[in-house]
């Protein structure tokens, strides 16, 4: 592969060195180009003035043939806004706590030279990218890209209360510990919502979800229908009834979309069983969302503050993302 005039391609590597091994995967760039004959790698660090957009801009207009971003969720969405729309090849790294990107992409996490193999030897398949423009309680508006979900209410409150040194030490366990601490205080709000039908509805709800993929860590489904490449978004509104309406949650999540649907016998049980409305599921390319009181925010795992009003959308195969050869997307 050779770039432009003639010179040899070369590779940009992103990495939050707060995160990552950075000499285990500069070594690594390094080696692989050299062994597939591209120039020699760049390397760009994160900040916390520049998490990461400043600095894959700079990787673009240096010329990169292909970016690779290595840290956590927050890192991987950061190069993703700057991104999209690229056309580049972008190379998803794992190496934080949740790693969900990663993981909806079906990477090997524990074996990050594969993933950078295939910058050189595999393929490049379009996947869809998030937006949300948030309306501040202050009336300035501000749009910030997400690759796997935005959440208000509950779902943000639960990531503003896990603890940071928790996280270090036991990975995404330590969002138990988050939830612990936000559901004995969680209270519901109200929120007037609209889906591309521009149908308006009102609801008093815990939090909800606008999802670009759905699967979290241990194999759970928290949005069994959300895909990765067919331009659309799937929403879920949460509003547990009753004393026991968070138990009803947690089996319609682990239980119900994480075993039953995946057999045939389960998906029958859940066709007879009555409807359950604790989580309401919704789809569609554009969603708004406003709420009576400012809310808090988060975009992939990132706090975002609060805000009043949030409209979502897709950017369908907004990323042109790099996979190792014979990588299955099925899936997606």
């Amino acid at each position: 592969m050779s770039a432009s005039g003639g010179e040899r391609a070369h590779a940009a590597l992103v990495l939050n060195p707060v995160k990552v091994d950075a000499r285990r995967l500069r070594r690594a760039l390094t080696a692989l180009s050299r062994r597939h004959g591209w120039a020699p790698p760049r390397f760009y660090e994160t900040s916390i003035e520049d998490p990461g957009q400043g600095v894959a801009r700079a990787a673009i207009d240096a010329g990169a043939a292909a970016v690779l971003a290595a840290g956590g969720d927050g890192t991987i969405r950061a190069v993703a806004e700057t991104m999209c729309g690229t056309g580049v090849p972008f190379a998803v790294l794992p190496g934080g706590t949740g790693n969900l990107f990663a993981r909806n992409l079906g990477l090997p996490l524990l074996d990050v030279e594969r993933v950078i193999e295939g910058v050189f030897t595999g393929f490049t398949h379009p996947v869809d990218m998030g937006w949300a423009r948030l309306s501040r309680p202050d009336g300035t508006q501000t749009e910030h890209g997400f690759v796997v979900l935005a959440g208000m209410g509950l779902d943000a409150d639960m990531i503003a209360n896990t603890r940071a040194e928790l996280k270090r030490t036991v990975g995404w366990v330590a969002y138990l510990d988050g939830a612990a601490r936000s559901l004995p205080g969680a209270k519901p709000f109200r929120v007037v919502y609209q889906i591309e039908d521009g149908r308006l509805h009102a609801a008093r709800v815990h939090s909800m979800l606008f999802a670009n993929c759905g699967a979290l860590p241990a194999g759970i489904a928290l949005l069994p229908d959300a895909s990765l490449d067919d331009g659309a978004m799937d929403i879920a509104v949460i509003q547990p009834t009753g004393p026991l309406g968070w138990l009803g949650i947690w089996r319609k999540v682990w239980w119900d979309n994480s075993v039953l649907r995946r057999t045939r016998a389960g998906r029958r049980v859940l066709e007879r069983r009555d409807r359950d409305t604790s989580i309401r599921y919704l789809r569609g390319a554009t969603a708004e969302a406003a709420m009576v009181a400012p809310t808090s925010i988060e975009l992939d795992g990132d706090e975002l503050g609060t805000a009043v009003r949030m409209v979502c959308r897709v950017e369908r195969g907004g990323l042109r993302i790099a996979l190792p050869a014979g990588h299955d997307t099925s899936r997606f």
